[in-house]
């Protein structure tokens, strides 16, 4: 199925308020300097049945419009210009781009066969395939989707070089309150720069980088409770009864890098010697002391481990170096960061350039509020992050029982032709459409 969105219009939203002239000039930090140069894109589906998706669907993409411009004025970097000369953004209220769009199908199609082909044209434009054309220029973006059947898909970009997953989440989440009109709306914090001073980093490099020369697809599987349940009974030897229990997204994440590493293992072409995982971790709530949810910006960092190919371990053995890895982004980590001591990912990142290491990257959004997303209408049936243009990239969200994971994988086609065959990966996790 290809999706041929018919585009309704299309104008900028600025903020409500103009942006007071102190605060004109925004300094973004230097985990935002190290951040993807790519888009975050999150698409949010509510089905026709909800009570409030029963009047006009222009009255209620003016709603939109006026709660978005509302919303700017909080959170105002984001209808500026990033400068990228010295790293700052121009609070200029140039606003966001907005867009309304018609699905010539039912939404039902779309969430029952979710593809890169259908879900893509949703955005306002393609995330991945022209940050540098546009990376500068557009910050925000909305599109505000009507399909046949009556249902909604709202369609947001953002520039990763200034917000992560748990920023995004606060701002869809102050939009919608503000649609609903809801009595008590977060007033973000905008105080990143001064925890992580902007500095100068030469030669250092995100270890996911997006390779043209490759093909990259994309599948979709998903974890019952059932199966999560499964895969923490099993890695249950591994831990005392002084140890708290795995998470979800620690079984999950260990047993998909142990299927990379099983793959790589049985590819005779593949020289790596030795496979790696990295762990995207929010700063937020590891620093001292902590800062709160609604603090913008990429408050992230990375938990790395590693094994050799050659060297087959348990399941149980990689959770627990998993495990250990991310307790170690801990208030001394946080410190050296702050102290802009990164040689650990300018070698981890040498080492990957020159072919001695491959890593499994995963981004967790399962505890991030996307479900409360209400904009008057009711909270979304579904909501989901598409596909990453980088290899081995793992997004792992939760089901909207909030019991499973839908993992995103993102591989080289020919590794993914035998990852999503792998029989001991198809035990614990359905699969679910491709391209």
């Amino acid at each position: 199925m290809v999706m041929n969105v018919e585009i309704i219009s299309k104008e900028i939203i600025k903020p409500s308020s103009p942006t007071p002239h102190h605060l004109k000039n925004f300094r973004l930090s230097f985990l935002d300097q190290i951040a993807p140069p790519f888009y975050t894109a999150i698409i949010f589906f509510y089905d026709s049945n909800q009570d409030g998706l029963n009047g006009d669907q222009f009255e209620r993409s003016s709603s939109l419009k006026k709660s978005l411009a509302e919303t700017l004025t909080r959170f105002y970097p984001l209808a500026g210009t990033l400068m990228c000369e010295d790293f700052s953004i121009i609070c200029n209220d140039k606003g966001a781009d907005y867009i309304q769009a018609r699905a010539p199908c039912k939404l039902s199609e779309v969430v029952e066969k979710p593809s890169e082909k259908v879900l893509i044209p949703l955005l306002p434009f393609d995330p991945y395939s022209n940050f540098t054309e546009v990376g500068t220029k557009v910050l925000l973006a909305v599109q505000y989707n009507n399909f046949d059947c009556g249902g909604v898909a709202v369609g947001v970009i953002f520039s990763h070089r200034i917000v992560d997953g748990t920023s995004v989440a606060a701002f869809v989440n102050a939009w919608a309150g503000t649609s609903r009109g809801a009595t008590e709306i977060i007033n973000p914090s905008f105080d990143t720069a001064v925890h992580f001073p902007p500095r100068e980093i030469p030669g250092f490099m995100m270890m996911a980088q997006t390779n043209t020369k490759e093909k990259i697809v994309t599948r979709r599987f998903v974890f019952d409770k059932s199966s999560i349940d499964s895969l923490k009974n099993e890695a249950s030897v591994a831990f005392g009864p002084e140890d708290r229990a795995p998470s979800r997204v620690e079984v999950v994440s260990t047993f998909i890098w142990r299927r990379f590493i099983a793959i790589a293992r049985a590819n005779p072409a593949k020289k790596t010697k030795i496979f790696g995982a990295v762990h995207a971790v929010n700063l937020r709530e590891r620093m001292v002391p902590k800062l709160p949810a609604h603090s913008i910006g990429n408050l992230w960092s990375v938990a790395l481990t590693a094994s050799p190919v050659e060297v087959e371990k348990d399941y149980p053995s990689l959770l627990r170096q998993v495990r250990n890895a991310i307790m170690e982004v801990n208030g001394d980590y946080v410190k050296k960061l702050q102290d802009g001591q990164l040689d650990f990912m300018k070698k981890a990142s040498e080492k990957q350039t020159k072919g001695e290491i491959e890593f499994c990257n995963f981004t967790s959004w399962c505890r991030f509020p996307v479900y409360e997303a209400d904009f008057g209408w009711g909270k979304p049936t579904w909501v989901c992050s598409p596909s990453r243009p980088c290899k081995n990239v793992v997004v792992m969200m939760s089901t909207k029982d909030g019991d499973g994971i839908e993992t995103w994988v993102n591989m080289k086609e020919e590794d993914m032709a035998m990852f999503e065959h792998d029989p001991e990966l198809l035990s614990f996790a359905s699969a679910a459409a491709g391209e």
